[in-house]
C-alpha cells in the first residue's frame, strides 16, 4: 500500500474518490452515479461487470418469473428515461443477467456518459432492464459492476431465450476499464474501503451515509496498518470455468488463492482454498463447511445452524473469536463485530438473536465458489489493478463503527453475484 501511494503521488494524472453509503440495514453499499443526466444510487459490485438501470415503465417479476406490481421490485426511482439525446441504443443486442440469489434482468443496451465520483466516462455501454426480478431496498436503482469484460452480459440478437454464454456473448468494457482506456485516471487501479455499520444501523437503518470510499486511480483514504500484500489474480479455464493459475487463462472475477483460514484459540489450521472471490456485492463471507462449522462452534455460546435460514444463530451478547485469513503469506484479521449481525428476533427468554457473518459455502470441491464478502472487506483496503491483474490488500487500523437508525424487518442476506 505504501508503494502504491508513492506511485500515485509521483505520477501525473487524476484520481476520483467518492463516498459509499450503507443501505438495507448496511447489507449492501451504494454510490451516487449519474447516467446521462439522471442521478441514481447504484450498488457497488466487484463481483459482476455490468452497469445497469431499469427503464421507466419496466415490468417487475418475482423470483418465480410471475408478474407483480412495479413497487415489488422496490427501486429507489421510477427508472431511467431512455428517450433522451444523452442515450444511444445499441441495436440488435439484448441485456440478460441472472444473479446468484435468483434475481434476474432482461432488456436492451445502449451508450451514455456515466459519471461517478466526478469521473465522467463517455460513450459507456450499459444494460437497460426492461424486465426485472429484483428484491430492492427502496433506494438503489441498479448496479455498477466492476469486474472483468469477460463477465459482461450483453448478447447477440434481441431474444434472451437464445442467449448462450459465451457463444453469443458480446464482451464490452465495464466502467472502470473504459476510464483507463480513455486515459481518465492516473493509475489502472481502483480501491475500495467499506466501513462496518454500527449495531444500531444494522438493526434499524435503511440508508447509512458516509460508510466508506471508492477511489478510481487512487487509494481509498482511510487509516491502515503496515500489514499488506500484493497477489496475482487467479485466472480460469474458459472452457471449464474452473480456476487455473498460469499465463494462458481467462479472467472473470477478482479471485485469489487463500493459503489458510483460522480463528483465535483454534489449534487446527484449515489449508489452501482457491476459487475465492473478493466481492463487495455479497454481504457475508462464504467459506468451506469445515471452517464455518468449527468457527461457529467456537462462539460462546456456540452458534447453531438454523436449517430454514441457513445461518448460524447465537445470542447477540456472544463472545466471538477473531477470524483470520492468510493470503500470500500475510494474515489478515476480521473484527469480531463483523461476525455478529442482528436477526431482529429473540429467543424464548427475550434475548436478542444474531447470525454469524461467516457462512457455510459448501465443501472445497471442484467448481465450488467461496466468497470473501463485506464481513471480510470491512477490515481491509482492497486495490484492484486491472492491468497487472493483481490485488493489494492492506489491513485497516481499528475503527469505530458508524450508523444511524429507523426500523428493522426480518433479516435478508444479500448474495447477488455468481
Amino acid at each position: 500500500m505504501q508503494s502504491l501511494r508513492a506511485s500515485q503521488a509521483a505520477r501525473a494524472g487524476k484520481t476520483f474518490t467518492g463516498t459509499v453509503a450503507g443501505s438495507d440495514f448496511d447489507e449492501e453499499y451504494l454510490t451516487n452515479v449519474t447516467v446521462g443526466t439522471q442521478e441514481f444510487q447504484l450498488i457497488v459490485d466487484t463481483g459482476s461487470s455490468d452497469t445497469w438501470v431499469p427503464e421507466t415503465g419496466f415490468s417487475c417479476f418475482n423470483l418465480e418469473n410471475q408478474p407483480v406490481p412495479q413497487s415489488t421490485c422496490a427501486f429507489g426511482t421510477g427508472g431511467f428515461n431512455t428517450d433522451t439525446p444523452h442515450f444511444k441504443v445499441d441495436p440488435d443486442v439484448n441485456f440478460n443477467i441472472t444473479y446468484g440469489d435468483g434475481e434476474f434482468l432482461t432488456g436492451t443496451a445502449g451508450f451514455t456518459t456515466i459519471t461517478v465520483a466526478g469521473m465522467a466516462v463517455a460513450n459507456q455501454e450499459i444494460g437497460i432492464a426492461v424486465n426485472a426480478a429484483w428484491e430492492g431496498d427502496g433506494i438503489n436503482t441498479g448496479l455498477m459492476g466492476l469486474a472483468s469484460p469477460n463477465l459482461t452480459s450483453i448478447y447477440e440478437g434481441t431474444n434472451p431465450s437464445a442467449d448462450e454464454f459465451p457463444q453469443t456473448q458480446i464482451p464490452y468494457n465495464p466502467v472502470f476499464y473504459s476510464a483507463v482506456q480513455q486515459g481518465l485516471v492516473s493509475n489502472p487501479f481502483f480501491s475500495v474501503a467499506l466501513d462496518r455499520g454500527s449495531f444500531q444501523a444494522e438493526n434499524n437503518s435503511l440508508f447509512d451515509p458516509n460508510l466508506g470510499f471508492i477511489s478510481f486511480g487512487g487509494i481509498a483514504p482511510v487509516a491502515v496498518t503496515n500489514t499488506h500484500v500484493t497477489v496475482p489474480l487467479q485466472g480460469y479455464d474458459a472452457a471449464t470455468f474452473l480456476p487455473e493459475n498460469g499465463t494462458d487463462v481467462t479472467y472473470f472475477y477478482y479471485t485469489v488463492d487463500v493459503e489458510s483460514m483460522s480463528f483465535a484459540g483454534n489449534k487446527k489450521v484449515f489449508g489452501t482454498t482457491n476459487n475465492i472471490i473478493l466481492d463487495t456485492g455479497t454481504t457475508l463471507a462464504y467459506v468451506p463447511t469445515e471452517v464455518a462449522n468449527a468457527f461457529a462452534a467456537a462462539f460462546d455460546p456456540p452458534a447453531v445452524i438454523d436449517e430454514d435460514e441457513g445461518v448460524y444463530v447465537t445470542l447477540c451478547s456472544a463472545t466471538v473469536p477473531e477470524f483470520t485469513v492468510n493470503i500470500g503469506g500475510v494474515t489478515f484479521t476480521v473484527d469480531p463485530a463483523d461476525n455478529l449481525f442482528p436477526l431482529g428476533e429473540s429467543d424464548e427468554e427475550g434475548n436478542a438473536l444474531c447470525g454469524s457473518g461467516t457462512f457455510d459455502g459448501g465443501p472445497p470441491e471442484e467448481g465450488n465458489v467461496f466468497i470473501l464478502g463485506d464481513t471480510f472487506l470491512h477490515n481491509v483496503v482492497v486495490t484492484f489493478n486491472i492491468e497487472s491483474k493483481e490485488v493489494t490488500l492492506t489491513q485497516r487500523a481499528p475503527y469505530t463503527s458508524g450508523g444511524g437508525g429507523l426500523r428493522r424487518p426480518p433479516a435478508a442476506v444479500i448474495q447477488r453475484n455468481l
